[in-house]
């Protein structure tokens, strides 16, 4: 008789790791430390389960997920989002971490997420730069905001702050080209990747950083990852309008002022865009078009591992 899979869901909390199979519906808890952490990994080791499934938690979770990925258990980190929509859409309103476990048992033995490549330590760190970066740059803009409504008697304190954080992003600026730089692998896609009109340091940066998968995935399911493929909202003879959501907003950002560059500066962006405002679509739709368009360049460029001026739109659009 064949073994039924078991689907594993782990919810991580600062404290504890608490942990649900499916079908079984078992449950137990565990200390979130480096021994508990180890005692988990044996314990699923031994389960041999089809999928270990977590949600990201802003960081609690990679300590966990690099040990099961050293332990070549089958491990996938989903939004958040995705699992609260399923446990509302199974009736499941209720939240305890016990609860929140088993629902992510759940959502992967009805969903099976695919299991796609996880970020290694070099790129683990790449992304915590490329994170601070943009939680430096937010911050600037905050303490510039407030020093425009600020009292006399602390202007010259925010001030300070401000010139600190351009002084911290430069800093930043300096590591992560050092970073990407010191790495024969992350210099070559850097190269490609800005080879492209349109693409500068920023956004090659945050490709590199939160989208590991660019140049491993075809093209509707880089655009289904990043959030620019566009989804129907038909129902009966009423037809809606199709649009774009979810997704990594980081990589979004960017890809938007890649965009906006590409539509002036790429001939291939730039006749898209074109076309599409001729064809009387509004400019942010036409926008859109293009930032997925580009995303499916950069995409196919790394696949291939040819730099813009040997990369032919048939290779592109086969991708």
């Amino acid at each position: 008789m064949e073994q039924q899979a078991i689907y594993v869901g782990v919810d991580v909390a600062k404290a504890r790791l608490d942990v649900a199979l499916r079908p079984t519906d078992d449950r137990w808890e565990i200390f979130h430390d480096q021994k508990g952490v180890a005692k988990l990994v044996s314990q699923l080791e031994a389960l041999d389960p089809a999928m270990v499934l977590l949600e990201a938690t802003g960081g609690l979770e990679l300590s966990l997920v690099a040990a099961l990925a050293a332990a070549a258990l089958p491990v996938v980190v989903v939004n958040p989002r995705q699992v609260r929509d399923f446990a509302r859409a199974t009736g499941k309103l209720a939240k305890t971490d016990s609860l929140d476990a088993a629902i992510l048992a759940h959502f992967a033995e009805a969903v099976q997420p695919p299991v796609r490549p996880l970020r290694d330590a070099d790129t683990q760190a790449l992304n915590s730069l490329a994170a601070r970066r943009h939680q430096v740059m937010a911050m600037r803009v905050s303490e510039k905001n407030r020093l425009s409504a600020a009292a006399p008697d602390i202007r010259s304190r925010i001030e300070a702050h401000i010139a600190w954080l351009e002084q911290e992003l430069d800093d930043l600026d300096k590591t992560l080209k050092q970073t990407l730089r010191g790495s024969p692998i992350w210099q070559e896609k850097d190269d490609l990747l800005r080879s492209v009109p349109g693409v500068g340091p920023q956004l090659s940066l945050a490709l590199l950083a939160y989208l590991p998968e660019l140049g491993t995935l075809d093209r509707r399911q880089i655009a289904a990852l990043v959030g620019v493929a566009p989804y129907n909202r038909d129902s009966g003879t009423l037809r809606g309008k199709r649009t774009v959501w979810g997704g990594r907003g980081r990589v979004r950002a960017a890809l938007y002022m890649g965009a906006l560059v590409a539509s002036r500066h790429n001939p291939v962006i730039t006749d898209l865009y074109q076309r599409l405002l001729a064809a009387g679509k509004p400019k942010k739709l036409a926008l859109t078009a293009c930032m997925r368009k580009l995303l499916t360049i950069l995409n196919s460029i790394l696949r291939h591992g040819s730099p813009w001026r040997n990369t032919t739109l048939e290779s592109i659009n086969q991708s």
